[in-house]
């Protein structure tokens, strides 16, 4: 696995290339304290697996940075690093195209499997981002959703999709996991779509949650 680090805070950049050694032992791992520099590295031939991006940097940062990735580099996933983890700031970045979003905070256990599965091809968000409500609200809407899935017309299999996707499974993974043809996984997820009244797979696996349809700390 070759992977690159962009963050400017060298402790940080120390502790991502430990996680990520305990991914790949024989990874080889970049790093660059800006944006500009980590393009530069990426453009000198070096056939990247994973980039991790901090969201604060100095210089081009934020969503632009992000963007400015996914544009030079589309077919290269982009995790996120970030201290902030608002809801309005995991959503952007999902919607700019980062393949995952790990919260700075996280332990390395979490970290090396959300890596894990950005590299199986999946999406990751972090638990607290599925779960904004608290308390009775969310327990009153996990008791009750059997008949929300029923009210939203979601078959029992596009109910099983859908705690894949909340989980940041491909339609690889699904069709493998529920023994499913890749077309009908893309049937039920654009029913999913639909029902949920949504447009991506970010945004079915933060609504789902919201109505108590999946459980959000499961992964």
């Amino acid at each position: 696995m070759k992977a690159l680090v962009i963050d400017d805070h060298p402790l940080i950049r120390d502790a991502v290339r430990e996680v990520l050694r305990r991914l790949d032992g024989l990874a080889t791992i970049d790093v660059a304290e800006d944006c500009d520099r980590g393009l530069d590295l990426a453009g000198d031939g070096r056939d990247l697996d994973l980039v991790l991006l901090d969201l604060n940097l100095p210089r081009v940062s934020g969503i632009p940075a992000l963007k400015l990735w996914r544009r030079h580099h589309p077919d290269v996933p982009v995790v996120v690093l970030s201290a902030t983890t608002d809801q309005q700031t995991v959503l952007a970045a999902m919607e700019a195209g980062a393949a995952g979003f790990v919260p700075k905070c996280s332990s390395n256990e979490v970290m090396v499997n959300a890596l894990r599965l950005v590299l199986a091809g999946g999406k990751y968000l972090p638990p607290e981002v599925l779960s904004p409500a608290r308390g009775d609200a969310t327990r009153q809407a996990r008791q009750g959703s059997t008949l929300s899935v029923e009210t939203l017309g979601l078959s029992a299999r596009q109910a099983e999709v859908l705690k894949f996707i909340a989980r940041g499974a491909s339609n690889k993974v699904i069709c493998h996991e529920l023994g499913l043809a890749e077309r009908t996984v893309k049937a039920h997820v654009t029913a999913i779509f639909r029902a949920l009244k949504v447009t991506n797979r970010t945004q079915a696996a933060i609504e789902a949650a919201k109505l108590g349809l999946v459980d959000p700390t499961f992964r």
